[in-house]
């Protein structure tokens, strides 16, 4: 059964987000919606949902159809509302008292312990509030569900509860996703939508194998327009022969052909249109600066604590060597953050943990988290952090994907793709040869995510990451540690620790 008709829509914000989108939610969909930063994804969401009118086209909706809406960041207006009460708000107020069983359900079906519910939004992680937004959604019982980056700021078991939830929904129920986790797409989708400002590309097919087939299609057509361009320079060139011809002997039927045969070149290149090719939201670039070091980090025996002094795990005897690119695997509160601070601090003063971490002299420390000053703008980061004039910051910054405007506004004000893509041409000018990477892919669409992979693994990189994404987890690590039992073990690879919570899609 039909619920959403989508015909010709489009919308334009200074460039085509996209146009003539067609596309039809019908029951049992699972819509995985696929763009670079902001390329048009929430925005369809929005005009979906009834928040936005597009551009061009319409939307016909199932009569009486009721939509809900999970954005991507926490309404103002609800950051001071306890976590139960602003569930209970999402419900009419004259269904408030005699339906209030309803948030109770919501909340257990999402596991949400009873010492948060009585916790305003902004006291609690990202992740939290994420799960009040979908839990809001829940008890309106919609009939469809639109989530808009609906992993971010979870962990690997909040992802992998997530998905048994969409899982879970009754078949019938249709849900459109935007999200850049390939993983988290590929368990819980059955068709892909690639936003386009020309031609979207649509399969009846999860992410990984949509993308195979969309990569199959750009490639036929990159060689029809080899095939078309080539073409009609030939005719271009027997037409000139031909003219020459004709001139010279005062032939008006050569003449005539070569009228005929450029217009036919004409018709060729007007109908030739090269492939797709996705323009980048931004430049990801690292510099990998040299060292002749074997081991760049030693740890002997190490206690990793949490603020109140309470043990949470012991490194052992561990080597941090060039070449290694390792994944620190955990639940959530093993002291993974924790443990990347305290390599930080030991490298920055060296003298601060001699006894516990040996750090090699030569390293040179590229670290990228999530603390970048809100206050600040990017212009004022890059020139008072690195030997670059103003010209120079300019230049640098609008090849990360932020415009002249965006360079002085302060980094609050940024999406969270372009505070990612700040953060990665911090990490080029510092030109490490190790890096602490703590969550590098948050808010990175998958072409960023891509880049960022190949960028490590061209250059040999040394790294310590922490991450809650598995396709990056998998492509960029050679080794990887688990804090487990309060001890720090090597695992061959990820997939026990993955199977353990579930998640191993």
């Amino acid at each position: 059964m039909t619920l959403i008709t989508i015909r010709n829509l489009g919308v334009t914000l200074n460039a085509p987000l996209f146009s003539r989108l067609n596309l039809v939610v019908n029951a049992g969909d699972r819509i995985g919606l696929v763009a670079a930063n902001g390329r048009g994804k929430s925005t369809l969401l929005r005009c979906i949902a009834c928040l936005m009118e597009p551009g061009e086209g319409e939307i016909t909706r199932s009569r009486g159809l009721t939509i809900g809406y999970v954005e991507q960041d926490v309404p103002s207006v609800l950051m001071d509302t306890p976590f139960e009460a602003a569930v209970l708000e999402a419900l009419p107020v004259e269904r408030r008292q005699s339906e209030s069983w309803r948030v109770e359900i919501a909340l257990e079906s999402l596991e949400v312990p009873e010492a948060l519910r009585q916790r305003p939004l902004k006291q609690l992680s990202g992740g939290w509030q994420r799960l009040a937004l979908l839990a809001r959604v829940v008890v309106t019982e919609a009939d469809v569900l639109l989530l808009d980056e609906p992993t971010n700021h979870l962990d690997l078991a909040r992802i992998r509860q997530l998905e048994d939830w969409l899982n879970a929904l009754p078949r019938d129920m249709p849900v459109v996703i935007s999200s850049h986790d390939r993983a988290f797409l590929d368990a819980t989708t059955n068709r892909t939508v690639f936003l386009r400002p020309e031609q979207s590309q649509i399969f009846s097919l999860p992410y990984t194998r949509a993308r195979v087939a969309l990569s199959e299609i750009d490639a036929s057509d990159e060689r029809r327009y080899q095939r078309d361009v080539k073409a009609a320079a030939q005719l271009r060139q027997r037409a000139a022969k031909l003219n020459n011809i004709g001139i010279n002997s005062g032939s008006d039927l050569l003449l005539q052909k070569t009228k005929q045969l450029k217009q036919r070149a004409e018709r060729l290149e007007d109908a030739a249109k090269p492939a797709h090719l996705e323009r980048p939201a931004g430049m990801i670039k690292l510099a990998n600066r040299g060292t002749h070091a074997k081991v760049l980090i030693a740890l002997n025996d190490a206690a990793v604590s949490a603020p109140d002094g309470r043990l949470l795990f012991k490194t052992g005897k561990q080597f941090i060597c060039k070449g290694d690119r390792i994944v620190l695997l955990g639940p959530n509160g093993a002291g993974k953050t924790r443990f990347v601070a305290m390599l930080r601090q030991a490298i920055e003063n060296p003298e601060a943990m001699r006894a516990c971490i040996k750090v090699t002299q030569s390293l040179a420390l590229g670290y990228c988290g999530q603390d970048l000053a809100d206050a600040d703008t990017p212009m004022h980061t890059i020139v008072s952090g690195f030997d670059v004039g103003d010209q120079r910051a300019r230049a640098l910054l609008a090849g990360a994907g932020l415009s002249v405007a965006m360079q002085r506004r302060p980094i609050c004000r940024l999406s969270g793709g372009q505070k990612a893509r700040l953060g990665m041409l911090l990490l080029r000018l510092a030109q490490p040869n190790f890096y602490l990477l703590d969550e590098p892919t948050n808010h990175l669409d998958i072409e960023g995510q891509e880049v960022l992979e190949d960028e490590l693994l061209e250059h040999q990189a040394s790294c310590l990451l922490v991450s809650h994404d598995r396709n990056f987890m998998r492509t960029v690590g050679n080794r990887f540690w688990l804090i487990e039992k309060k001890k720090l073990v090597e695992l061959e690879g990820p997939e026990r620790f993955f199977a353990s919570i579930g998640a191993t899609g």
